[in-house]
């Protein structure tokens, strides 16, 4: 866990030179969210490493299939080693049409020991309200292996979920995509007021008079005038989409404590603090500079914040940083220390608690 943190650590610290992100990217239109099916079904043509005697619904489905073409069993009889009950979802983009396809994922939901080689027999796919749009069925791909014997067992990757690529076939068409008419929605993804406005500029200057911010998640297009065909809107609202935007900077500090794993924003600022942890001590202080031009240069006068990092750990003696304090510095400082992961996070969550992180902390 001492060398984790040096692998591990991702800082996002850059802000003097942002990318500029299209508009498509940051937000969505209302209603053209993907509909999430699913399905029960079986996966046949196993060897031998299919549900075992604990499963007692796979037996039961599978009486129920055969009743279907008129071979009556009895459920308790069935001793099904090559067959799995799966269940089997995939994801239909809102405006897809009758015979579009997407790939389905098939999930084990009992006591298989892998999937390989197995073939999903039709699957009828429900919507989330129920209602019977899409089928799967074909050969799986599980992109590993899982053999076991004599105690011995050998595996690559997960072995029980496998992939139809293009699997599943809607014969419904799904939920009609919104027609713009007058003015359409962009819904941000993650609300922000200043990326609200920063949005509805770009817009603006393109298309002068056309954006309106209605509130940090929503920014309201109208559509010009001079078009009036439903091809016409959805090629202006496709080119609203191209539009490039600068992100707002991130002011989050994510914590990820099973892996190690710091994520720092390039807003997150830090105030001046002292953190005591064990026997490691972290200081951060700051003074004023003062930025003086020469003589007729016809500059101004500009104070500066210096901030100083040190830190001390029993055994290692002094560090010290100059410069503008950050997360980013202090994170630096304790991974040359060897600080471990657990140590790291508590000391951020301490910064937060004294309010010397001016950010917001998330740990997952």
């Amino acid at each position: 866990m001492r060398h984790l943190i040096a692998i591990s650590l991702i800082l996002a610290l850059s802000s003097a030179a942002w990318s500029q992100v299209r508009i498509r990217d940051l937000t969505a239109y209302p209603n053209t969210a993907s509909s999430a099916l699913t399905g029960y079904g079986l996966v046949v043509g196993l060897a031998g490493s299919g549900d075992g005697s604990k499963s007692t619904f796979t037996p039961q489905a599978f009486a129920s299939m055969l009743r279907g073409f008129g071979l009556e069993v009895d459920p308790t009889a069935l001793k099904l080693k090559n067959v799995a009950a799966v269940m089997v979802t995939c994801e239909i983009k809102a405006g897809s049409h009758m015979g579009a396809r997407c790939d389905a994922l098939v999930s084990s939901v009992g006591d298989a020991t892998s999937l390989q080689g197995g073939t999903l027999l039709r699957t009828v796919l429900h919507d989330p309200w129920g209602k019977p749009v899409a089928e799967a069925q074909g050969p799986l791909s599980i992109g590993g292996f899982n053999f076991e014997s004599a105690g011995s067992r050998v595996s690559r990757n997960h072995a029980v979920v496998g992939r139809i690529p293009e699997g599943a076939l809607l014969y419904e068409d799904a939920a009609p995509l919104p027609m713009p008419t007058d003015s359409f929605i962009l819904s941000l993804k993650r609300p922000d007021l200043q990326l609200a406005v920063r949005i509805a500029d770009v817009i603006d200057i393109n298309y002068p008079g056309l954006a309106d911010v209605a509130d940090p998640a929503t920014v309201v297009v109208h559509v010009p005038g001079a078009i009036i065909t439903t091809t016409e809107r959805f090629m202006f609202q496709a080119d609203v989409g191209e539009l490039t935007v600068t992100p707002v900077a991130s002011d989050r500090v994510v914590i990820n404590e099973r892996t190690g794993t710091i994520v720092v924003g390039a807003a997150v600022i830090l105030l001046p603090a002292a953190v005591a942890h064990g026997n490691l001590t972290v200081e951060i202080s700051e003074r004023a500079a003062v930025s003086q031009p020469q003589p007729l240069a016809q500059g101004q006068t500009v104070v500066e914040r210096q901030s100083r990092i040190s830190v001390e750990n029993a055994g290692t003696g002094l560090l010290e940083m100059t410069g503008a304090a950050s997360a980013g510095d202090v994170a630096r400082v304790l991974n040359s220390l060897g600080v471990t992961p657990r140590d790291m996070i508590a000391i951020f969550q301490g910064l937060k608690e004294a309010g010397s992180l001016q950010a917001e902390l998330v740990i997952i």
